[in-house]
């Protein structure tokens, strides 16, 4: 398991006369270990990344072989709104961003964390369980109000109660992630979505003879399972590693969990994840088969975003350690950084997704019951999906920027529910010009216009980033990806079959891209990940006192893990 070095660990203030046993319960650190825990936390974050992406992949092949892209996938995906939205309120976005802060600073208070623990689980398990009973039998409502232009809408309410249990699992596999990120611990949490998947799948397999696509919906529901599973034990002997102790300063946590950041956060994660119910209401009237179009075409061409903000994770509690430490700079130096290094691979990303969308999805997608005609629906979309991926990642950086302060800001809220009022505006028109595509280029322009005001509002924030030099690395980026985009296009028109058309389109996109950074005058400065953080580890180990620090190298250096979105982030 990638945990954080052990000088890394929280110790007790100098000034309460504990640095003595702080020192005997832990192992001197060692040199090595220390400078490369990011290069560690990195690869197997990626790795397992990587593979719960690709059991995504087969997961819905899966779906795609054994149902195709008609009413009864329709049926399922509607179902599968649940888990989507749950796993982003509850897993990702908001249990991160209100969790992760509130461990890291319990984790410098002897005795703590078991309090924080005591005092937020069976809260929150309770408070879940009663909405999830509430969605099962509310499921016929919550169906006609997603989709009321189903044909069969009972298949998707029986769907609907069968997903609806992920939102008791679900929270309490956030709750797991965001503590064990926490503490350092990275394996576990990068590995919840294998779990997940592998669930649904072997469901899939087992039951799809006798129940159909309701196996699949039945897949969500022992896959949540899983994803607790593989993290509990993990939690429990963290907790277990903490001693008891009667005395110390309460942490106030309580009270920040109900009254601080979780309004704004939940609004903000709310906004941002209602693109999906728009998306599926628009497409509800449109022929069968629209909303796996979208269904498919996205969850393809948001991969190379996934894998962008992966980056994100592993460098998050360096910026929340920063933060707690005072060091705005050294977190602003880490956020910029973490955006162009992100932008770099979701452009990539783009440009294969926009050249060879035919061929992705025909080598993907392309047998059983899923045709010629579902292949040509699907990339058409996923084209014009694509187009919003540097959106959806700046967003995604960005909000770290707002939420690293210990107070509530609605202004990724706000900017977030702009953009999702474009896209409903935007996609009422889209939708009746041109079917899914017009849905999906709705989505596209509603995340750019939230990516837009975050960016120009972050420079008033806890991390003032430098709006100037960011716009013009993300548009130096953005040129090289257009000029990518274009030859790998004409490689895909030229070459046959599709696999081998795929492969030589991704390479000579990626050439290009590269090429044309190496040669553009001013391209954008893009640090190593981990070049600067072992500087800084070994700078930690000698000079641990804040007031001693570099204050260039701060944001890698500050004492505990933490996180925020979409990653991982906070320390106090």
């Amino acid at each position: 398991m990638v945990e954080y070095p052990e000088d890394w660990r929280p110790r007790p203030p100098r000034d309460a006369g504990s640095r003595a046993p702080g020192r005997a319960r832990h192992k001197a650190p060692k040199s090595a270990g220390s400078g490369g825990f990011l290069a560690r936390a990195a690869a197997v974050t990626a790795g397992l990344t990587a593979a719960g992406a690709v059991l995504g992949l087969v997961r819905d092949q899966s779906l795609a072989r054994y149902f195709g892209a008609g009413a009864e996938t329709d049926a399922f995906l509607v179902a599968w709104t649940v888990p989507e939205f749950a796993s982003t309120l509850l897993i990702e976005d908001a249990m991160a961003l209100i969790l992760v802060p509130a461990f890291s600073r319990a984790l410098t208070r002897r005795g703590a964390v078991r309090a924080l623990v005591r005092s937020t689980l069976p809260r929150l398990a309770l408070v879940m369980s009663a909405l999830a009973g509430v969605l099962i039998l509310a499921a016929p409502l919550l169906v006609a109000a997603l989709a009321p232009g189903l044909p069969d809408p009972q298949l998707a309410v029986d769907c609907t109660r069968l997903t609806a249990t992920c939102v008791l699992t679900f929270a309490l596999a956030g709750y797991c992630s965001a503590a064990l990120r926490a503490h350092g611990s990275f394996l576990p949490p990068a590995a919840i979505y294998v779990a997940y998947n592998v669930g649904i799948i072997g469901t899939i397999v087992a039951l799809r003879e006798p129940f159909g696509v309701r196996a699949a919906a039945a897949g969500v529901a022992v896959g949540g399972v899983l994803m607790v599973a593989v993290q509990a034990p993990y939690l429990v002997r963290e907790l277990r590693g903490r001693r008891r102790v009667t005395h110390g300063e309460p942490t106030g946590d309580g009270r920040l969990l109900v009254l601080g950041l979780i309004a704004p956060v939940i609004a903000f994660t709310v906004s941002r994840q209602s693109q999906i119910l728009i998306e599926r209401f628009l497409a509800s009237p449109l022929p069968s088969g629209a909303i796996s179009h979208l269904n498919y075409a996205q969850k393809v061409a948001q991969m190379p975003m996934i894998l962008s903000l992966m980056l994100c994770t592993v460098s998050f509690p360096v910026v929340a350690r920063a933060m707690a430490a005072g060091d705005a700079d050294g977190a602003r130096r880490r956020v910029e950084r973490d955006l162009l290094l992100a932008a770099v691979v979701v452009l990539v990303g783009t440009s294969i997704v926009i050249a060879a969308a035919p061929q992705i999805v025909e080598v993907l997608f392309q047998r059983g019951a899923f045709d010629h005609s579902d292949t040509a629906a699907t990339a058409a979309v996923m084209r014009v999906y694509a187009l919003g991926l540097l959106g959806q990642t700046t967003v995604g950086t960005l909000v770290r920027c707002y939420f690293s302060a210990s107070r509530p800001l609605w202004y990724p809220a706000a900017a977030m529910a702009t953009g999702l009022a474009v896209t409903a505006v935007a996609g009422v028109f889209g939708a009746g010009l041109w079917g899914a595509v017009g849905i999906a280029a709705a989505n596209a322009l509603g995340i750019t216009l939230t990516a837009v005001m975050m960016l120009l509002g972050a420079r008033r924030q806890a991390i003032p980033v430098r709006i100037r030099y960011l716009g013009e690395g993300l548009l130096r980026l953005a040129t090289a990806a257009a000029w990518a985009t274009a030859a790998g296009w004409l490689c895909s028109v030229l070459i046959e079959p599709a696999v081998l058309s795929l492969a030589v389109a991704s390479v000579v996109s990626v050439a290009v891209f590269l090429l044309f950074l190496a040669c553009a005058a001013r391209a954008p400065d893009i640090p190593p990940l981990t070049r600067t953080a072992s500087r800084r580890l070994a700078h930690a180990r000698c000079h641990g006192a804040p007031h001693r620090r570099d204050p260039s190298t701060a944001a890698e250096a500050a004492p505990v893990g933490g996180d925020v979105p979409l990653d991982r982030r906070h320390h106090g």
